[in-house]
């Protein structure tokens, strides 16, 4: 099983991730902000990632780290 996890204050919601995940687990929150003010990037089943790290390569800010 893969883990993602995200540097959330480094995070400025983009979308970039959202839109490269093949399984779409990933969203944008509405519920959090960061220190930056943006809404971050989260994952929704942790469980159903299979690791291909598309988000992680399409994050223009490297926030994203996926272990295998």
């Amino acid at each position: 099983m893969a883990k993602v996890s995200f540097s959330v204050d480094l995070c400025k919601g983009c979308g970039l991730c959202v839109s490269a995940c093949p399984k779409h687990l990933l969203v944008i929150a509405r519920d959090k902000i960061n220190q930056k003010g943006h809404s971050p990037a989260e994952i929704t089943d942790q469980a159903a990632c299979i690791g291909c790290a598309f988000c992680a390569t399409m994050c223009p800010d490297c926030v994203i780290t996926v272990e295998k």
